[in-house]
């Protein structure tokens, strides 16, 4: 019988652990020939979420828990969750339930197909139409910016063979991005649309500055092109600037008397490259924040229990 493994990141959840453990475990009924394990790892909750999975946990031994001793972050807990997962298989989907489990099935007929990645894509959403048409948007850009293809409208819900888990535990990187990792990674990959539902308990734990993050580590993870960019801008900005010089010292030569340069184009000039400047130091900063994360080789995280796990895995 193959293993299964599904892995749940959380944070604060209480609202919903229930019902995904749930939901989840309908879906493994309806599916006779596999077992599974449902990894919960958790990001130091400050809810009863944690209370409410132990609860589970003791009466499903399916259910294995990881506690992070704090919050980790979107990025590093998820993907140390999906480096624990000990199946044939393994699915990684979020908590909120606004990635349907009822398609664990689809992934399941796909990857019984020869498929060692099964990803799901969003079509549509029943989310603000204003929030799709910003992701449509970024993901367009990102496209024609990364050096690998980028799939627009994934955000890592999908089904990875075991091989491909294990190829991931062998990347050394302290603040992964696995849309793009998976992209990098090359197989060949089925792709199952699905309309995401609304999110029907709970708060959002997305932010401007967690999805901000989630945007610059798509685009400095796989691409140099912004760097390049700027470094053209600056050719091309310096190049206008001399002409101008020239123009307005030659103008000024010929009509010495009448001529005034005036303050205005000095005042407009100034602010105007000031602003090119710090809009790509912060390009820059990007960058370099970025290596100083992969220079500083922190752990993905640390945990502080774990639950119905044996022989320490």
């Amino acid at each position: 019988m193959k293993l299964i493994s599904i892995v749940t990141p959380c944070y604060n959840e209480e609202t919903n652990v229930r019902e995904i453990y749930s939901q989840v475990k309908q879906v493994f009924e309806k599916l006779p020939d596999y077992s599974y394990e449902h990894i919960f790892i958790d990001n130091a909750s400050v809810d009863k979420t944690v209370e409410l999975l132990k609860e589970i946990a003791a009466a499903d031994k399916n259910i294995k828990i990881i506690v992070n001793s704090r919050n980790f972050g979107h990025i590093r807990s998820p993907f140390y969750g999906l480096l624990q997962a000990q199946g044939d298989a393994a699915t990684i989907i979020a908590a909120d339930l606004q990635e349907p489990p009822s398609l664990i099935a689809d992934f399941i007929k796909k990857w019984e197909q020869g498929y060692k990645i099964v990803i799901a894509v969003k079509n549509n959403s029943d989310e603000s139409k204003i929030m799709f048409a910003f992701r449509n948007l970024y993901y367009n850009m990102v496209k024609k910016l990364a050096d690998v293809e980028l799939i627009r409208n994934y955000a890592g819900f999908g089904m990875y063979d075991k091989k491909v888990i294990d190829i991931l535990r062998k990347i050394d990187d302290p603040y992964p991005y696995v849309r793009g990792i998976i992209s990098e990674i090359g197989f060949e990959k089925a792709i199952v649309e699905f309309i995401q539902p609304k999110r029907k308990k709970g708060l959002t734990k997305n932010n401007f500055f967690t999805l901000y993050d989630l945007a610059m580590l798509g685009i400095t993870n796989h691409s140099k092109i912004p760097l390049r960019i700027a470094t053209m801008i600056g050719f091309l900005v310096a190049a206008v600037s001399i002409v101008i010089a020239l123009v307005y010292f030659v103008y000024k030569i010929i009509f010495w008397e009448s001529f005034t340069v005036g303050v205005a184009p000095l005042v407009i000039g100034l602010f105007f490259f000031s602003a090119v400047q710090l809009f790509f130091i912060g390009i820059l900063g990007e960058y370099i924040g970025a290596i100083h994360t992969q220079v500083l080789k922190r752990p993905l995280v640390i945990e502080k229990e774990r639950v119905n796990f044996t022989s320490g895995k």
